[in-house]
């Protein structure tokens, strides 16, 4: 079995390849340190490779699935992404652009060539990583936010068409709340709540998978959030959003 792990140098992603490292799972790992994917391919058992990409670059996405179109890949995870913490009018456009070709670009792209493989041999898994920030409106993290309901959404409507079609293919969205990664470094904030490891997260994500379950929402408290939104006028969610957003500073 072999699967191609984006995002792989740190947090929920480098968790991710470690786990499956473990189950005996061969390896693509791809992120932007080469000096990180090369000492993660020396630590690891078993066949890993490495390819070095900025996946905000759509020509460097395209690249990544021609490096592995012929590999017999089986599982699919789209990890990579990150968070801009300001006010929409303040936030830098470039960056936020950027951001969003990570979050949704890249992973619409790889979604996309990846489920074409799957389908045709009927087989394969893809983990979406999403957040539980895609439930809900994020005053101060609005693209972020916007970028997490994209996946959320894209995976939900794969899913159904799948399961309409009796596919052996699986898809599974992880939604995590706060995890102790660098993502609030890269996005400027700090956890107003204690965030669980990216080790638990992995190993909560890819249970499900395995399980063919749709959602993957680990520790009771993000359920409770992802659950308890529905009921919670649009209007008074977003300001609770925003206040807690703005404790992170």
């Amino acid at each position: 079995m072999k699967a191609l792990v984006t995002g792989a140098t740190s947090g929920i992603g480098k968790a991710i390849a470690m786990n499956l490292n473990r189950r005996g799972w061969d390896l693509i790992l791809t992120g932007r340190n080469i000096k990180i994917l090369e000492k993660l391919k020396k630590s690891f058992d078993g066949d890993t490779e490495i390819i070095v990409a900025d996946l905000s670059e759509r020509k460097e996405v395209f690249r990544v699935y021609d490096f592995c179109k012929d590999k017999n890949i089986d599982l699919l995870v789209n990890n990579a992404g990150y968070g801009i913490f300001g006010k929409f009018h303040e936030t830098d456009l470039n960056d936020e652009l950027s951001m969003i070709d990570l979050n949704i670009t890249a992973l619409h792209i790889l979604t996309k060539l990846f489920l074409r493989d799957f389908r045709k041999r009927d087989s394969g898994y893809i983990l979406n990583v999403a957040s539980v920030a895609g439930f809900m409106t994020g005053a101060l993290m609005s693209s972020y936010y916007a970028s997490k309901n994209y996946v959320i959404r894209l995976s939900s409507a794969i899913y159904e068409e799948l399961r309409r079609e009796k596919s052996n293919v699986k898809i599974t969205v992880l939604c995590p709340g706060p995890v102790n990664t660098n993502f609030n470094n890269r996005a400027g904030v700090n956890f107003s709540v204690k965030p669980i490891t990216a080790k638990y997260t992995a190993e909560y994500g890819l249970k499900r998978l395995f399980q063919g379950r749709f959602f993957a929402i680990p520790s009771m408290s993000t359920k409770l959030c992802a659950v308890g939104q529905r009921f919670v006028p649009e209007r008074i969610l977003s300001a609770i959003v925003y206040n807690v957003q703005k404790a992170k500073l």
